[in-house]
């Protein structure tokens, strides 16, 4: 499958904040209100399309990618590029994860030097597997309402 990154814009972002995963990744739905609206379209996030331009994910960085709670245990004292990534529900589970994120990263890896840093809440087992295959390695674990670990690809 081919993707395409697009600015995002107020479709889009109602689009993403609409979706629902299924337990437990439910802890990722959103609600489409004006204050979810602001950090969509204020703050560095990109639509993810297919090559028949439908909306298949997203992705965000710096702050944006941060767990606030984060700072306070020292999450993000490193000089890293934060990335958040996020996939529309009926595509997650299928096998296509590890294309969708390689894109994601090689774009990101284009433009920058950086080392990459995501964080990820620990149940999401699926993801650490994912972000393990891609070169992601541990580096710390923090709770805030949930467990989470940040991870670091340089």
């Amino acid at each position: 499958m081919q993707f395409y990154i697009r600015e995002m814009n107020e479709m889009y972002a109602a689009d993403i904040l609409n979706w629902k995963y299924e337990k437990p990744y439910d802890f990722y739905n959103n609600g489409l209100c004006d204050e979810s609206l602001k950090e969509f379209l204020e703050n560095p996030y990109y639509a993810i399309v297919n090559d028949q331009d439908e909306l298949v994910g997203f992705f965000c960085t710096g702050v944006s990618a941060q767990v606030p709670k984060g700072h306070d245990h020292g999450a993000y004292l490193d000089e890293c590029i934060d990335v958040g990534i996020g996939m529309k529900p009926e595509l997650t589970g299928k096998g296509s994860g590890s294309e969708f994120f390689s894109f994601i990263l090689n774009q990101l890896q284009q433009e920058n030097a950086s080392p990459l840093r995501l964080t990820v809440a620990t149940f999401n087992k699926r993801a650490i597997h994912l972000y393990k295959k891609l070169g992601f390695k541990k580096v710390m674990d923090f709770t805030a309402s949930t467990e989470f670990i940040t991870m670091k690809k340089d």
